[in-house]
């Protein structure tokens, strides 16, 4: 971490500074010379080493009621020189308020963009009017996904002020591995069978809605689509899981390896399964799974979703089932097995998914386009 001078242009405030994001980061750093602001990390979500960026500072969240907060120090950035404030675009952060209206209505010679999740689809009335009051103020909203951005087209957003950038992963490290990797008998050794192997890789926890996937295993190894299940993390979740596979009878079929952080091991782990289920809200897992090949299935509901759920195309990277239904999912899960038997065309399909739209590279092509600095 540095000492922030007044001599960049692009003023960076985030809620604070996921290790996900490094390459997107850094990727702006060196393109614009940034001054970076983040929240103190208070989630259990790996920290970025804040090193990697030329200039940084940890302001403090402070929790105010509900789901609002402040972060101190924010609105004093408004003093400094820069010609263009980058925020996360939270509604629940009053200091982000503050900063909007006052670039806004008394420095109009500055802009102001934010980056956010944007519009979800379950939002109700009162939401709907402090999302619409809070985004309307910036210069431009960048959204990680079309569906956001076609919600907010309909809520009366100009498309002009609305540009799609993604999302991103540890992308260039995940492609270089990917290139040296190939396919061997891990699950084999570990099931003792040859069976499809399904995986999971994330947090395990109960919106992950993990336990119909262990229901829907249960099932197939009934039918004639018998196939083992391995979950890549840990969590909240992962003692009532285990619980629950043995009550199923089919603990000798799924595999909880626990948090991994090595991504060569992750990887491995991915490109040899064949299927990744997240029957919750997908998010970054889509990714992570797609960039080694390896396609997904979650359910149909996407105002619950997560925006990466867009990298799903049903038929070539995945699939969708219907939200919480196990027959469902069960039927899903089946039929992609017995339709997708050439593993190198569906890796072929989740690896231009991934390497055409989700990557720093893309993210940057769209931020050079709209963010004016």
């Amino acid at each position: 971490m540095t000492d922030i001078t007044d001599s960049p242009k692009l003023c960076v405030l985030y809620n604070f500074a996921p290790r996900y994001r490094e390459a997107i980061f850094k990727a702006i750093d060196d393109r614009w010379d940034a001054d970076w602001y983040f929240g103190s990390n208070s989630t259990d979500i790996k920290g970025l080493d804040l090193s990697v960026l030329k200039r940084s500072v940890v302001l403090t969240n402070k929790s105010l009621k509900g789901h609002w907060y402040w972060q101190k120090g924010a609105t004093s950035l408004l003093k400094k020189t820069y010609s263009t404030y980058f925020l996360l675009g939270d509604p629940y952060c009053v200091s982000s308020w503050i900063m909007a209206l006052r670039i806004k209505f008394f420095s109009k010679h500055k802009k102001l963009y934010f980056w956010t999740h944007g519009w979800y689809g379950k939002e109700g009335r009162m939401t709907k009017i402090i999302k619409k009051m809070f985004f309307k103020l910036a210069t431009g909203v960048f959204l990680y996904g079309n569906y956001a951005k076609e919600l907010m087209i309909q809520e009366g957003f100009p498309e002009s002020k609305l540009f799609v950038i993604h999302n991103s992963l540890d992308y260039y490290n995940q492609k270089s591995i990917r290139e040296r990797i190939s396919g061997n008998g891990i699950y084999r050794a570990h099931f003792e069978n040859d069976n499809p192997t399904l995986i999971f890789i994330g947090r395990l926890t109960k919106v992950k809605r993990l336990d119909l996937l262990i229901e829907a295993v249960a099932s197939l190894n009934k039918s004639e689509v018998a196939c083992n299940v391995v979950f890549v993390g840990d969590g909240t979740e992962r003692a009532n899981l285990k619980q629950l596979a043995r009550q199923m009878g089919i603990e000798k079929h799924c595999w909880f390896y626990g948090a991994c952080y090595d991504e060569k091991q992750n990887a491995e782990l991915i490109y040899n399964a064949d299927l990744c289920v997240a029957p919750g809200n997908v998010g970054l897992t889509a990714m992570h799974a797609m960039v080694f090949g390896t396609p997904v299935i979650s359910h149909d509901d996407f105002k619950w979703q997560m925006p990466e759920f867009e990298a799903i195309k049903p038929g070539r990277t995945g699939d969708f089932f219907k939200k919480d239904s196990l027959p469902s999912l069960t039927d899903t899960i089946q039929t992609w097995l017995w339709t997708h038997k050439d593993r190198a065309i569906v890796r072929k399909a989740c690896y231009d998914e991934i390497d055409n739209y989700w990557t720093p590279d893309y993210q940057m092509s769209v931020f050079e386009q709209h963010l004016k600095v």
